[in-house]
């Protein structure tokens, strides 16, 4: 299947009609796979527009090879991809490497309690209005996005 398709280009964000011809369906299938498909979520921004990552368009492929080439069915699919995504969490929680295309994102309280701990250095009197870095790092951060689009 993969051998057909196109090379994914080393890009951030693929809008949907780059990735329906890196994927070989069209626009409107992507948004019903996004309804059917939970873990395939696009980022969203100005106007609704869909813009995928890396990762997403490698799962758009592997849910097309599960559907047109390997004959399951949107549900047989769906719970096909779960038990790959229950497989990479098991891999990662064993220090495995992860599947390649496959994102799985975990929140536990110890990340909460290290980001807790590094903004300690809003208690710190240092002469400087800590507001007034968070705001200049946050234009930092919005140029940089704005320089992707």
């Amino acid at each position: 299947m993969e051998n057909s398709l196109p090379i994914i280009p080393a890009k951030r964000y693929f809008t949907i009609g780059e990735v329906g011809d890196l994927c070989g369906v069209k626009p409107h299938v992507l948004r019903y796979w996004e309804q059917e498909f939970t873990q395939l979520r696009p980022m969203k921004r100005r106007g609704n527009r869909r813009y995928y990552q890396h990762h997403e368009v490698l799962m758009i492929r592997r849910i097309r090879d599960l559907l047109y080439d390997q004959g399951f069915t949107i549900s047989g699919a769906r719970n096909k991809m779960q038990e790959l995504l229950q497989a990479e969490r098991d891999k990662s929680h064993n220090g495995e490497v992860l599947l390649e295309g496959v994102e799985v994102i975990e929140v536990s309280n110890s990340r909460f309690g290290d980001f807790m701990d590094s903004t300690s250095f809003l208690d710190a009197p240092t002469g400087i209005d800590p507001w007034q870095k968070i705001r200049q790092e946050l234009g930092v951060i919005r140029e940089l996005l704005a320089e992707d689009f």
